[in-house]
């Protein structure tokens, strides 16, 4: 699936874990279509990656089918966009609350929706969602945010039953935080003193795991699994513990 030739599309391509992920990619030969909305930092990563550029804003539906048309037969897709946005949910407007959904949601239901029939009918795929430690945990000022992360999990889970059965694979990378520009774009700085922000490097190392191993899920770091799968089982528990210590 990963090598030499492969065709990646990867979303969110101009910064971040997008970018990093292009990097990781295109070191692997792969062919790697990168996604952004910025135009210019998007070039400055094709220049330093040899991939190919392509400016769309994909909460436009429109834009999906031309950039699937123009990306050609894709093996992995990498659902990589994502916006934040910090605040109380009585303080955001409505508008914001619509740009959250459109494009941590409805963008990478609709890019799957494109390329899935593809895949299919060649026998062969990846698709990979990137999530969010937020979208497993219940995390205040993030409700917003968190709804649509915790939504990309369970849509993930789903199509993954659905497309097994034709050699196609899903996986949601979750990564917690990330040293990246999304803080300062969501509206408040990441303060935490633990847990330290991880590379989005990391990050990327962990999408690529997850498609040479076909991993359903991979979270960065490793250590993140535990609480997530505690308020699974112990959300009373768990809430108790956020509330003490953040």
């Amino acid at each position: 699936m990963i090598g030499p030739g492969a065709r990646v599309l990867v979303t969110g391509g101009s910064s971040g874990i997008g970018a990093a992920t292009v990097a990781a990619f295109a070191a692997r030969g792969c062919r790697v279509v990168a996604v952004g909305r910025d135009a210019s930092a998007l070039a400055a990563v094709a220049r330093r990656t040899n991939a190919t550029p392509y400016v769309a804003d994909l909460t436009e539906p429109r834009a999906i089918p031309a950039l699937v048309s123009e990306a050609g037969d894709v093996d992995v897709l990498v659902a990589a966009a994502g916006l934040g946005r910090a605040g109380c949910l009585t303080d955001l407007a409505d508008d914001e609350i619509v740009e959250l959904v459109d494009t941590n949601v409805l963008a990478s239901l609709r890019l799957a929706h494109a390329v899935l029939p593809g895949m299919v009918r060649r026998g062969r795929g990846h698709l990979v969602f990137v999530s969010s430690i937020a979208g497993h945990m219940a995390v205040a000022r993030e409700a917003v945010y968190s709804a649509t992360k915790a939504a990309v999990n369970v849509f993930a889970a789903s199509v993954r039953h659905e497309v097994a059965v034709h050699g196609i694979g899903v996986s949601v990378v979750v990564p917690g935080a990330v040293d990246t520009p999304f803080f300062a774009r969501r509206g408040a700085p990441y303060t935490r003193r633990f847990p330290r922000p991880v590379p989005a490097s990391v990050v990327a190392d962990g999408i690529v795991r997850a498609v040479e191993r076909g991993k359903a899920e991979v979270f960065v770091p490793r250590w993140l699994r535990f609480p997530a799968r505690l308020r699974g089982v112990a959300p009373g528990l768990t809430d108790a513990l956020q509330r003490r210590f953040g």
